[in-house]
């Protein structure tokens, strides 16, 4: 049973965004993503959003050291927390399951779990582009996710939230492809690495994504030495509502259903396109 109490009826779903300082320590991780939903939880939140590789993260590389499974502490305590409180959780965690590599070594899947209000795994998306750029190799350590898999979307409080991870940001197809599957907002866990000209990237991306598929966008980037943290939330028109620095810190806002309808009426973008997003064989 939820010890929250009745939300008030408003036409707003509540975000909270969690920018969370990650490292290799999982008590401490969980211990800091546990804190985030209490203070979510307070501030009234339908969902709280956390950063990519949450449950535990190196900036040398997240592998099959750093993973435990979907039934494991990690995730398990998300679930109770969100029964608890009453609220949906968007979380970046690693699992071990992943197709070893070309070379043998076992792998991991950089993945991100979407748990419902009453506790229960809505579904879990496995990150299709991996991040082999800019000096990085994320296929060494991790195994890409099918990329004909199902789009990730949760239902909450009358919008529908399709998911992404941190990467895929650089990839339209990839978020056009959730919105075809009904989401009305782009959530994008993400520990977006540092370095020249990246954190530019980073937010005219996130405004692109949302003004390019008239949806709100919810980027939430891990704090830290080597991320550039600046999680944003960007409405359908690309104007930026809340936008953070580098350093840890939870953040709440009210994304407007009937704002974004507007913004697709008058802007009609999506009835109006002529090509389909499909799988690349």
């Amino acid at each position: 049973m939820s010890d929250r109490p009745a939300p008030p009826q408003r036409p707003a779903v509540r975000v909270t965004v969690a920018q969370l300082q990650v490292g290799p320590d999982r008590t401490a991780n969980l211990l800091a993503a546990q804190d985030a939903l209490r203070t979510a939880a307070r501030a009234r939140a339908d969902v709280v959003v956390l950063p990519e590789y949450a449950s535990a993260y190196d900036p040398r590389g997240v592998g099959v050291d750093l993973a435990e499974p979907l039934d494991g502490p990690f995730v398990g305590a998300l679930r109770q927390a969100a029964a608890r409180h009453g609220l949906a959780v968007v979380a970046g965690t690693t699992l071990p399951d992943g197709a070893p590599g070309a070379d043998g070594r076992p792998r991991a899947v950089n993945a991100v779990v979407a748990v419902d209000a009453t506790g229960d795994v809505a579904g879990v998306y496995r990150k299709v582009h991996l991040y082999d750029a800019f000096g990085h190799r994320e296929s060494d350590r991790l195994a890409p996710g099918p990329a004909d898999a199902p789009p990730l979307v949760l239902d909450v409080a009358g919008l529908r939230f399709g998911v992404l991870t941190c990467y895929d940001l650089r990839f339209p197809e990839s978020a056009r492809r959730v919105v075809d599957a009904g989401a009305d907002v782009l959530v994008v866990p993400a520990a977006w690495v540092a370095g020249d000209l990246k954190a530019l990237h980073w937010r005219t991306l996130a405004v692109a994504r949302a003004i390019e598929n008239t949806a709100a966008v919810v980027a939430v980037g891990q704090a830290g030495t080597g991320v550039v943290g600046r999680s944003l939330v960007v409405g359908p028109d690309g104007v930026v509502g809340l936008e953070l620095d580098g350093t840890p810190q939870v953040r709440t806002v009210d994304l407007d259903a009937a704002a974004l309808r507007a913004v697709r009426e008058r802007d009609p973008s999506l009835a109006n396109r002529r090509y389909a997003v499909v799988p690349r064989a």
